[in-house]
């Protein structure tokens, strides 16, 4: 029986997805964002085995709960167990239940057929994704996250493709993404899809800095102030202000 490594499970999610929610934490992450919070689920390691049977008991338990909400699956990132997940969201879709994808989309191979094989066939079943786009410009996203956002910039292409609906999150962090340019770009990207209903643009806190502390790991972004909610309506402003102007033609 497959089953999936699961880092915890929360029962009254109400941030990841529509509704109220159960959100389903799973192990292994490849990137190393300077400001995540979790990080006690990039290791496989810890952790608890778990079947679908087993999730989707806890979630019948409470099922009169999520009357307009579902599963919202992350991480970690979530892709890093794509069999499990799609059995899961299997499963979860002929009981009727909605399904949601919280990812940064690293692991999307497009030159890999196995790959993509599976990416379809998880996209079969699944009613929404939670793109998490870290940072628009390259290099910047390298030392943001360790990795390239080519292949993220890929997938939330490839969903435009496959008519999934998206969110699209953003987190404004002072000094790295708080970047009038960055943002513009990151709304003209945004622009050019044609799936994308809802932007949630989340401003960067320093509330993971205990966990860094109790797993004994030095917090790299330890002098960054947190992000003002005035600053971040501006930083809306600038994203959506790139998407108009790409819906306009105004912008490449």
């Amino acid at each position: 029986m497959l089953k999936g490594h699961v880092h915890s499970i929360e029962s009254f999610g109400t941030v990841d997805g529509p509704g109220i929610r159960m959100v389903v934490f799973l192990k292994g992450c490849p990137m190393r964002c300077l400001y995540c919070h979790n990080p006690d689920t990039w290791e496989m390691e810890g952790g608890t085995d778990m079947s679908v049977e087993e999730i989707l008991r806890q979630y019948e338990a409470s099922r009169h709960f999520y009357t307009n909400g579902g599963i919202t699956v992350t991480g970690g990132e979530p892709l890093m167990q794509i069999d499990f997940v799609t059995e899961l969201f299997q499963t979860a879709s002929h009981r009727g239940i909605h399904t949601c994808l919280d990812t940064s989309g690293i692991t999307f191979n497009p030159d890999s057929p196995a790959s993509m094989e599976k990416m379809d066939k998880l996209m079969t079943v699944t009613d929404l994704v939670m793109l998490d786009i870290k940072h628009i410009n390259l290099e910047e996203h390298r030392k943001l996250t360790g990795q390239s956002n080519e292949r993220i910039l890929q997938f939330a292409r490839y969903l435009d493709e496959k008519l999934i609906p998206v969110w699209i999150r953003h987190v404004v962090v002072p000094g790295i993404t708080d970047n009038r340019d960055y943002l513009y770009q990151l709304g003209t990207f945004i622009g050019g899809l044609h799936n994308v209903k809802a932007l949630d643009v989340l401003p960067y806190h320093d509330m993971g800095k205990m966990k860094y502390e109790n797993l004994g790991i030095d917090y790299p972004l330890n002098d960054t102030p947190p992000l003002t909610k005035e600053e971040g309506i501006e930083a809306r402003k600038v994203i959506l202000s790139g998407i108009r102007d790409k819906r306009l033609g105004k912008a490449n």
